[in-house]
C-alpha cells in the first residue's frame, strides 16, 4: 500500500491529513479527542468522527459521499398527506439533548451505539455554541416523537442521526430541514453513508473529490449561526 494511504494518528493539535487521501471506505485518522474546535475543523474539511465503544476515536471521509441536494428531496404522497394534516408540530433547538438520547438508542439490528456519552457531551457544547442543531417533531400531546440532529457551518448541514417513535416522524423532521435549507440557500445536506431510506428521499452518492470541492464553496459563507429557535416562525410558512 502506498504511503499516500497511511492512516494518521492525531496529536494534540487540530490538524488533519488531507481527506482526499483517505482510504476508499473513508478511514483517515484515529486518536485525538472530541474537543468541539477539533470537531468543527473536521466537518469543515469533510471529516467526521465515528467509532464504537472501547475503540479509539476514528475519523472518516468516505468515497463516495452520500448527500441530499434540497431541490431533489422526494416527498411521497403519504408523507405529503401527513405534512398537510399538520397533526405534528415541528420545533427547532428546544430539546437537543433529548433528540441525541433518542438517536443513541440501539436499533433492532444493533448491539450498541456510536453516540456515546462523550459524544453527547461534545455535541451539546457545539449546540451551546450555535453550531449543532435539532429538528424536533411533537405529537398532539406535546410528546417528542421524532427528530434529527447535526452540525451546520457555512451553507451546509451535516446530518448525524435521526429517530422516530411514530411512523414517518423522522421523515417529517427531514422535510422541514430541507425546506429550511432552501430558504437559507444551503448547498446540500450531508448524509455521510448511503442508506436505502435516505436514497428513497432523494439522496445520492457523489465522489469524494466532488464533495470536498463543493464543501469548500459552502464554507466561504457565514451560514446560520446561533440557536435556531428564533426561526420557528418560518416553519409556519411552508406549503406542502
Amino acid at each position: 500500500m502506498s504511503d499516500r494511504y497511511t492512516i494518521t494518528e492525531l496529536g494534540y493539535d487540530h490538524i488533519f491529513p488531507n481527506p482526499r487521501y483517505a482510504l476508499k471506505e473513508g478511514l483517515l485518522a484515529f486518536g485525538g479527542d472530541l474537543n468541539p474546535d477539533r470537531i468543527l475543523t473536521a466537518y469543515r474539511k469533510g471529516i467526521f468522527p465515528w467509532y464504537s465503544r472501547f475503540d479509539p476515536i476514528l475519523w472518516w471521509s468516505p468515497d463516495p459521499r452520500f448527500v441530499l441536494y434540497p431541490k431533489d428531496f422526494k416527498i411521497r404522497r403519504s408523507l405529503r398527506k401527513k405534512l398537510r394534516q399538520k397533526r405534528y408540530v415541528v420545533k427547532l433547538d428546544r430539546k437537543f439533548r433529548d433528540v441525541m438520547l433518542n438517536c443513541a438508542k440501539p436499533r433492532r439490528d444493533e448491539e450498541d451505539t456510536w453516540i456515546l456519552p462523550e459524544v453527547i457531551t461534545a455535541y451539546e457544547e457545539l449546540y451551546k455554541r450555535g453550531f449543532a442543531h435539532s429538528i424536533e417533531v411533537y405529537n398532539e400531546r406535546d410528546e417528542l416523537v421524532g427528530g434529527l440532529y447535526g452540525i451546520s457551518t457555512g451553507r451546509a448541514f451535516f446530518g448525524e442521526s435521526m429517530f422516530h417513535l411514530e411512523p414517518d416522524t423522522s421523515k417529517i423532521a427531514l422535510a422541514y430541514l430541507n425546506e429550511l435549507a432552501k430558504v437559507w440557500s444551503f448547498h446540500f445536506i450531508d448524509c455521510q453513508i448511503p442508506t436505502d431510506h435516505l436514497r428513497g428521499l432523494g439522496a445520492i452518492e457523489i465522489g469524494r473529490d466532488r464533495f470536498l470541492d463543493e464543501l469548500e464553496v459552502t464554507q466561504a459563507y457565514a451560514g446560520v449561526h446561533g440557536n435556531w429557535q428564533e426561526y420557528e416562525t418560518l416553519l409556519e410558512e411552508f406549503e406542502w
